[in-house]
């Protein structure tokens, strides 16, 4: 059976950043998911027609093509095959949503379920409720053929089973605003946006990051039809495996595809930030994926409250916290360095590699958290009371 297609609106008038005080229209589990910091006053074009390339090999997982949003306005980020972080872990694919006063960008995640992305339809077994692509057994993913393009010469854990879709077909990208999906989630589906997550791996990161470099796959330049609309494995834009659209998903109307002054960005509730403040209004870079994409941590502006040995003794506390991050910093840049070595040394295969890769963007990431959480520490409870 011919994998399902994956395909979605239209680009309306001008694009803008803009600041998103409050949500109304998402519950606040959904608005926690909030993860790209970004939002514009106009939805995403429609998803193109495109096939999926055939699946790498066992334990890689469907990642839907989207539209995400740039300097230059919206760009097409390809479909693509990706190895899971860890048995048992599925994708929630990110979604667009109107929140009020623009739309606003979910990042998104890895989890034992699948949760809310929108009630999109991006094809390909996430037709907007959950996934029906396959299932983990035994810590293996069987993979269902009517939906997905799998060869049973290279993968043997497959099952067929007929999805009936019940959703609506179309093109739309986006939840909410005018003309877009009008659904909400499920009780099931908040409950999964509460478990524990891992965002997307180093891999996926890249993978963006190409398309985003790639003047081929703006909205203004292909007119909703991406000619890479899907990859084999992240990245792989040049492979033969890649695949073109076929067609876009609705006529495209050219609007203001320039973006307007960077006004500031959406906070990430999750991290407890407040909306407005601004500190939060910069926008964020990429999450860095090894030690080595670290800035060292810098000294503060010494403190002057007028009190000499409290002042130097809180100096002296902050330089020695400092000294022992970018050590910290060392360490883990050394370790990962050895094991890339080391996978060099073994003639490590893909699948191998992109763990590596995923394991050191996590350690990465969990240590500049842990490093950011002592820092607001010490500066709540050691810092030094400013002299009225």
């Amino acid at each position: 059976m011919t994998p399902t297609r994956s395909i979605s609106p239209m680009l309306f008038g001008s694009l803008f950043f803009a600041v998103v005080m409050l949500v109304p229209a998402l519950s606040a589990p959904l608005y926690a998911q909030i993860g790209i910091g970004l939002s514009v006053t106009i939805g995403p074009p429609a998803l193109p027609v495109y096939e999926q390339p055939p699946c790498p090999t066992e334990g890689y997982i469907w990642t839907p093509g989207y539209w995400a949003y740039g300097p230059y306005g919206y760009y097409w980020v390809p479909g693509t095959w990706v190895l899971a972080p860890e048995p048992g872990f599925l994708w929630t694919p990110g979604w667009w949503g109107w929140g009020g006063e623009a739309f606003i960008f979910h990042e998104g995640y890895w989890g034992p379920r699948v949760g809310f992305y929108g009630g999109i339809n991006y094809g390909f077994g996430y037709f907007g409720n959950g996934y029906e692509g396959g299932r983990w057994e035994g810590g293996h993913f069987f993979y269902n053929r009517s939906v997905n393009n799998v060869n049973i010469t290279n993968i043997h854990n497959v099952y067929n089973t007929t999805v009936i879709n019940n959703t609506t077909v179309n093109r739309i990208s986006y939840n909410g605003g005018n003309g877009g999906i009008n659904a909400r989630p499920s009780p099931e589906q908040e409950a999964a946006a509460r478990e524990r997550h891992i965002p997307p791996v180093a891999a996926q990161s890249q993978h963006v990051e190409a398309a985003r470099a790639n003047p081929e796959l703006r909205a203004s330049a292909n007119h909703g039809k991406p000619p890479i609309a899907a990859t084999a494995r992240p990245g792989a834009f040049n492979e033969r495996e890649a695949v073109p659209a076929k067609e876009a998903g609705a006529p495209y109307k050219a609007g203001n595809e320039q973006p307007g002054r960077p006004e500031n960005n959406v906070p990430r509730p999750g991290n407890n930030e407040q909306a407005g403040r601004p500190e939060n209004n910069v926008p964020r870079p990429p999450a860095p994926s090894h030690a080595k994409d670290l800035q060292p941590h810098e000294h503060p502006v010494p403190p002057n409250t007028g009190n000499t040995k409290q002042d130097q003794k809180y100096q002296q506390q902050q330089d020695k916290l400092i000294q022992k991050q970018n050590q910290q910093h060392q360490q883990l840049q050394l370790k990962q360095e050895q094991e890339h070595q080391r996978l060099a040394q073994q003639n490590a295969n893909e699948a191998q590699k992109q763990q590596a890769e995923q394991r050191h963007q996590q350690q990465t990431q969990q240590m500049e958290q842990k490093h950011t959480q002592q820092q607001q520490k010490m500066q709540s409870k050691q810092q030094p009371k400013q002299a009225k």
